[in-house]
């Protein structure tokens, strides 16, 4: 019962966080007057627009209901306008809460098979590199390495992108702009999270990171949902300048979740030209070669970030 009531939880928090972020106005309701008590829609205004009654309802976000059917989780998405990866994400949740997934795959031992560490090599000189389902680094070669100064200082059980993007300094003005970069980030780790909340790497990550961060927290409290598989990044590398690069993400069979994510840029271009300087020999440590032990990410649109981010990972 207990596993259940978790499951169960997992999803009213999720509809709890897309409901305040559905205005009255989204959905063709009045206003009203008076100051509402929180932000978004009202419970009953909700269960109005899915069908469902009030009570139901309250039992779903309170997780003492873990069995809608598919028909009103559909009503429930419509409601809440979710789209794409956010309404496949609530189905997801959904199953979870009642059961009827099976075990989810079990999380990687952070080894990189022998023919993923040579598929790095063989991309060269395009940056390439792999990480975990949580996004901790596993292997890169030289030009992915360098792609991330200051990441590799930091001990191997450390070096996650999602932590470089909030902690690190230059995590902080590497990508161009933060601000998108990073509600892009925590919401891929939303998606790639929803099924299995509770697994150790993500919950210790998310820990550290609720409490360092404030930004992270504000952000992971929306239950943005995207999963990337691909787009472009800016970047105003310190020993390179700027580029724009394009990226590929591949999903890594019998591997828990690996991902090998490479870049590239358009041939004869200035931001192939600052690239390829980033394969240059004699560069800084980062151009130590790939290394087993070492441990990522679109398109989606970007989540709406408030105003208040912008003078803020």
């Amino acid at each position: 019962m207990a596993a259940a009531d978790a499951r169960g939880s997992e999803l009213g928090r999720y509809l709890k966080a897309r409901r305040a972020q559905v205005r009255p106005e989204d959905v063709g309701l009045p206003v009203g007057a008076g100051l509402r008590r929180t932000p978004g829609l009202r419970r009953e205004e909700l269960a109005a627009l899915a069908g469902v009654s009030v009570d139901y309802y309250i039992r779903l976000e309170r997780g003492r209901e873990t069995n809608p059917s598919p028909a009103v989780v559909d009503a429930l998405g419509r409601a809440l306008r979710l789209r794409g990866d956010a309404h496949e994400r609530l189905h997801e949740l959904a199953e979870l809460a009642s059961g009827r997934v099976g075990e989810l795959p079990a999380s990687s031992d952070h080894t990189v098979r022998d023919s993923v560490l040579r598929m790095l090599e063989s991309v060269r000189p395009l940056p390439a590199y792999v990480v975990s389902r949580y996004n901790r680094l596993l292997a890169a070669n030289p030009p992915g390495r360098r792609l991330l100064p200051g990441l590799w200082d930091w001990p191997e059980d450390q070096r996650n992108l999602t932590r470089y993007l909030f902690l690190h300094p230059v995590g902080r003005t590497l990508y161009q702009p933060w601000e998108e970069t990073v509600a892009l980030s925590v919401a891929h780790l939303r998606a790639v999270a929803g099924a299995d909340p509770d697994d150790p790497e993500l919950t210790a990550l998310v820990g550290e990171l609720v409490v360092k961060s404030p930004e992270f927290a504000r952000l992971w409290e929306r239950y943005d949902v995207c999963e990337r598989g691909g787009g472009q990044k800016s970047f105003r590398h310190p020993k390179v300048g700027s580029m724009t690069l394009t990226y590929e993400v591949m999903q890594l069979a019998r591997t828990g979740g690996q991902r090998m994510v490479v870049y590239q840029a358009a041939p004869g271009t200035p931001d192939e030209t600052a690239m390829l300087r980033l394969d240059a020999v004699g560069a800084r440590p980062e151009s130590a070669p790939l290394d087993r032990p070492e441990p990522a990410a679109e398109p989606c649109p970007a989540p709406r970030v408030a105003a208040a981010h912008a003078s803020a990972g």
